[in-house]
């Protein structure tokens, strides 16, 4: 059966191909940006794999959002399979959707204040929320609009600036600092509801976090385009695996969490504080892989993703 990849950022599509050629399996790409969808036609049978991230708007991909949304029901309204569909895609857009889900499901959360409205909001609730905390955008990716403020001066200073770019959906985030003796998170890689393997990603220099190749970072920013020298020390410096974790309980959590809210694929991130107590944060659907990290332990979390579709086929 055909595979039609959803995608809006080709940068991350390399080693995803590779698989998939690997495998022999046919497919198609669907740059999904603008385009129409007459919704009395059936579309192209086949499984239908969703790569479209929160982050997109950052590329000037904001229209993928939306269109990915309405495109996704249309696939699901016409019994077409597809990996990370449309229920699965409300957990990326919505951060305020991952934390009450969590809870609900009985896995910790960061306490979280959601704030809507602009500067005037922003002030009043400055004088309300605990310190230190953590701001970030409800529709992000990329750990876009992530800033740690230490006390309400630091806060109100740059509120000016944090309206000047403001979530794509107006709503933010004020969510308490979890503190990690060691300066680093933890990244559980799921795939068709088994474990692939943890990483530790070092947030000593920033909160922006992508892993894939094309978004190693420096200086606390997602650039595509380093110098491949640059890429590599940095691949080497930010992410390692954290061996031996498939036992931890945490794992079969995070596991039948996903199988209850059909995520097909995930990354999910958590914080360990000062007492070893784990805080979940953040659910990437639309998860890359550390080339770094599974080149120097044989693993492979995209020919996991395509041992999936070709589960789906069957």
């Amino acid at each position: 059966m055909k595979v039609y990849v959803l995608y809006e950022n080709a940068d991350w599509l390399a080693p995803l191909e590779k698989e998939l050629k690997k495998a022999g399996l046919d497919y198609e790409l669907w740059f999904l940006h603008q385009g129409s969808v007459d919704l009395q036609k059936a579309p192209p049978q086949g499984i239908y794999l969703n790569r479209i991230s929160p982050s997109s708007h950052t590329r000037d991909h904001l229209d993928s959002i939306h269109f990915n949304r309405a495109v996704l029901r249309w696939l699901e309204a016409h019994n077409q399979v597809v990996i990370n569909g449309a229920d699965c895609f409300e957990f990326e857009v919505s951060k305020v959707h991952q934390y009450t889900s969590l809870e609900k499901f009985g896995i910790r959360t960061p306490k979280t204040k959601i704030v809507c409205g602009g500067e005037k909001e922003l002030k009043k609730v400055a004088a309300e929320v605990d310190y230190p905390f953590v701001s970030k955008h409800n529709c992000g990716g990329k750990g876009q609009g992530v800033q740690l403020f230490h006390n309400q001066q630091s806060f109100e200073s740059m509120i000016p600036s944090l309206v000047q770019d403001p979530p794509i959906d107006s709503i933010y985030l004020l969510q308490e600092y979890i503190q990690s003796p060691q300066k680093r998170i933890t990244r559980v890689e799921i795939v068709g509801q088994e474990f692939q393997y943890a990483i530790y990603s070092d947030t000593s220099r920033g909160f922006e976090l992508c892993p894939a190749e094309a978004c190693e970072i420096g200086d606390a920013f997602c650039p595509v385009g380093e110098e491949e020298s640059q890429k590599s020390i940095n691949r080497q410096s930010l992410f390692s695996l954290r061996e031996g974790f498939q036992d931890d309980p945490i794992v079969q959590k995070y596991i039948d969490f996903m199988k209850e809210h059909k995520i097909d694929v995930a990354g999910i991130e958590f914080i360990e504080n000062e007492n070893g107590e784990k805080v979940t944060y953040d659910i990437n659907c639309t998860t890359n892989y550390s080339p770094g990290v599974e080149e120097a332990h044989g693993l492979s979390g995209m020919a996991a993703l395509v041992r999936l579709i070709q589960s789906k086929s069957n």
